[in-house]
């Protein structure tokens, strides 16, 4: 998992809130998959309502013990029907189809019940590929129609940007369609040859665009 650096745990209040970086997860070969909250993202999240994860109640303990065995609950079981459908979404290769930290960094760990979810630091490999949604749609309300499946969308740096160093603006034409959402953003600042393509992959709407998911891919 060459692609795959540390995974962030990413809280909000509610769709179309702003996303706080409340947690990392680090994995490696001899402590194997730890997490901690992250104090500053803690403490500006509890403004908004923020309580820790359930199953790890201390803001200031390092979790060491089945970490990835209990965030790994969010993602969808191996047995239903649509599986291969789900894995394809999400751009899973394979052979890391039973990895629960690989299934979390690339599926996000979506759930409907919950307002986290788990947003990895990509590193530039030839090989990237990754999806991801759209932010900052809530603000901008796209119509209906101004994005569909299969349209090729261009990006640029915004590092002027005060609410993210690695900011990246999105764009279909000349128009203005969102952000690549923070953590996911920071790859592409990294030194690599090959520029990103930006496909759309699915969009959900109703007068106005609600989600857009895109895959990213380097092209070599």
């Amino acid at each position: 998992m060459k692609e795959i650096g540390h995974l962030y745990l990413c809280w909000r209040k509610g769709q179309g809130e702003r996303r706080y970086i409340v947690g990392v997860l680090k994995k490696n070969a001899t402590e194997g998959v730890r997490f901690e909250y992250l104090k500053d993202g803690v403490e500006a999240a509890k403004k908004e309502g923020f309580a820790p994860y359930p199953e790890f109640p201390d803001l200031n303990k390092r979790y060491s013990e089945n970490v990835v065995e209990i965030f790994g609950q969010r993602i969808i079981k191996s047995e239903r029907s649509d599986i291969q459908d789900f894995l394809d979404f999400w751009e899973v290769e394979r052979k890391y189809k039973d990895d629960k930290f690989y299934l979390l960094a690339h599926t996000q760990g979506l759930s409907p019940t919950d307002n986290f979810e788990f947003l990895a630091d990509y590193n530039r490999i030839k090989s990237l590929k990754f999806s991801t949604d759209l932010a900052g749609l809530s603000v901008l309300k796209l119509p209906a129609g101004e994005l569909q499946k299969g349209d090729i969308l261009s990006y640029e740096l915004d590092k002027r940007n005060k609410y993210d160093l690695h900011a990246v603006k999105v764009y279909n034409g000349n128009t203005f369609v969102g952000y690549i959402k923070k953590i996911h953003s920071r790859v592409f600042y990294k030194k690599g040859t090959g520029r990103f393509i930006l496909t759309v992959k699915a969009v959900e709407q109703n007068g106005t665009i609600k989600r857009v998911f895109i895959r990213v891919a380097i092209n070599n």
